[in-house]
């Protein structure tokens, strides 16, 4: 059975910054992309970033302060996010996929995770 478990998530203040893991298991993962989306309140879910390889792709929102990462080895995916901002405010997702782009329909993504909540105070 596959299964992402996320963790990391959390409450902290604007400009701070948290690390979000992500343990992969019940396959290999070896050619499969992996990432991050997240999802407010009321709004839509959004691409956040995705790594295959040493390819990355991040949503412009977070160039510059979000950072992924991951650990093959130990089937983990991580996502660095410093300034954290009241917006960055979300249930984060991780994801697995053969392809993971920012245009990649939520539909067709293969594997998804419970989620683990961000929340950023102003």
């Amino acid at each position: 059975q596959v299964q992402l478990v996320e963790s990391g998530g959390g409450l902290v203040q604007a400009g701070g910054s948290l690390r979000l893991s992500c343990a992969a298991s019940g396959r290999t993962f070896a050619n499969y992309a992996m990432g991050w989306s997240r999802q407010a309140p009321g709004k839509e879910r959004e691409f956040v970033a995705s790594i295959k390889g040493s390819s990355t792709y991040y949503e412009d929102s977070v160039k510059g302060r979000f950072t992924i990462s991951r650990d093959g080895a130990k089937n983990m995916v991580y996502l660095q996010m410093n300034s954290l901002q009241p917006d960055d405010t979300a249930t984060y997702y991780c994801l697995a996929n053969p392809v993971l782009l920012p245009t990649t329909p939520w539909g067709l993504v293969s594997y998804w995770g419970q989620g683990t909540q961000v929340a950023v105070s102003s």
